[in-house]
């Protein structure tokens, strides 16, 4: 039986974007108005109340336009702002657009006049995005908008979807209640509430899955994403009295943070990124079963405080900070992120230090190794053996370890990744993305 047509159905504000579009305008049109913090938190009320399912979004949209005092000189700058807020991880799987150009539909209870300008440069196709559009004077002034749009209107998704009669595999992604709304009314096969931006309690609690990513949107629906594994799935700890801006390097990275005093014994076998504050120590059994940590980052000078050895020995790689440097208190975090995404061991204290741009339209696969002759002949062949073409390969070595970083073009399957994990002295791979 052929496969049934998946189609996707995107919601914009706090979705696609990373902001509500209308309340990023009100902060532009009202910008010199002296009451403008107490009409802010009008518009961004009557947003939240709609998207919570408390207020008609009708009533809620007709409210906030009446606030909003805006012209099209102000939605030129609205676009230029929300061109730079598109959401991570969807900037991150453009290449999922492109590919997916007809099966990708922006339905949203914004306005067109800056949806489209947004969308349209990750070749989301014009006619596959669906929402409002404003009524102008002569003169540009934002007046009202188009009543006539079902999108105006309170339950307007579920309207245009029903005129739309699709059919296929449906999926919603969004943060709202009208988006919940599609998959209340049996429009949509699955909704998928996403909560990189903003996480709703009310809508939460209803999803089908909860979405954190976009990638991990792809990942369980087995679709072609930038990077191999979502990084909500890794879980990263922080250990001790650690500055909070260190901390928003690591969580703006997507990384699913749990802030500790101590290293549970709970956590051990599924940590994957680990962050102390300086003077902390490392239990030596713990860091033994720690089978899935990647990386440590250090605050301070981890010497005498972790086992460097045991950590190279295990593929771990560490960053610290032996000078102490007060004014570094990023500077560890993002050594760690950078590992995580690149692969660059750049300034760690117990890896060759390896640095190297990210290749467009490639995989990158880590290989850690014992320094061992005849290794990357071994590697080679299982690639030979697989028909892939090698794009770029680098290796740095020390006394105990090897570390291979080799980018590929093509299509893998994962009888690959098992052919090299199975070859003799290998500590740790990994596909990053």
């Amino acid at each position: 039986m052929p496969k049934q047509k998946a189609y996707y159905i995107i919601d914009f504000d706090s979705t696609f974007t990373q902001v509500e579009a209308l309340d990023e305008l009100a902060r532009i049109s009202l910008k010199n108005h002296p009451e403008k913090e107490a009409i802010f938190q009008k518009i961004e009320d009557y947003t939240n109340f709609a998207m919570e399912g408390k207020l008609s979004f009708s009533e809620s949209l007709a409210q906030r336009v009446k606030l909003l005092q805006a012209n099209e000189d102000h939605l030129k700058q609205l676009i230029k702002h929300l061109k730079k807020k598109v959401s991570t991880s969807f900037s991150r799987n453009a290449e999922f657009f492109k590919k997916h150009a007809d099966d990708v539909l922006i339905v949203s209870g914004g306005f067109k006049e800056f949806i489209t300008p947004v969308v349209s440069q990750y070749h989301i196709k014009k006619e596959n995005i669906y929402a409002n559009t404003f009524v102008t004077t002569g003169d540009g002034n934002i007046i009202d908008y188009d009543h006539a749009n079902p999108l105006s209107e309170e339950g307007g998704k579920v309207k245009l979807l029903q005129h739309l009669k699709l059919e296929g595999e449906l999926f919603g992604i969004g943060d709202g209640y009208s988006d919940f709304q599609l998959r209340e009314s049996g429009l949509i096969n699955k909704f998928f509430a996403f909560t990189e931006n903003i996480a709703r309690e009310s809508i939460v609690a209803k999803a089908d899955h909860v979405t954190p990513s976009f990638d991990e949107f792809l990942y369980v629906n087995d679709l072609p994403r930038a990077i191999s594994y979502p990084k909500n799935r890794i879980l990263c700890l922080v250990i001790g009295d650690v500055d909070p801006m260190s901390i928003a390097v690591l969580k703006s990275d997507g990384l699913s943070i749990r802030h500790k005093a101590t290293f549970e014994e709970k956590y051990v076998k599924d940590v994957g990124v680990i962050l102390f504050a300086d003077g902390e120590k490392l239990d030596k059994e713990k860091l033994k079963n720690a089978a899935k940590l990647k990386t440590i980052g250090y605050l301070g000078n981890a010497k005498n405080k972790i086992d460097l050895e045991l950590c190279t020995k295990q593929g771990i790689v560490v960053f610290d900070d032996p000078k102490n440097n007060p004014r570094n208190i990023d500077f560890i975090p993002r050594r760690v992120t950078d590992f995580m995404n690149t692969g660059a061991t750049y300034l760690s204290s117990n890896f060759p230090n390896l640095q190297l741009p990210k290749i467009t339209k490639s995989h990158r696969l880590i290989h850690i190794h014992r320094n061992v002759p005849g290794i990357m002949a071994q590697i080679n062949t299982v690639f030979a053996q697989h028909n892939i073409n090698i794009v770029g390969q680098f290796l740095m070595t020390n006394a105990h370890i090897g570390y291979a970083i080799t980018d590929i073009n093509a299509e893998y399957d994962k009888q690959l990744f098992k052919s090299l994990k199975k070859i003799e002295h290998t500590i740790k791979f990994r596909v990053l993305y």
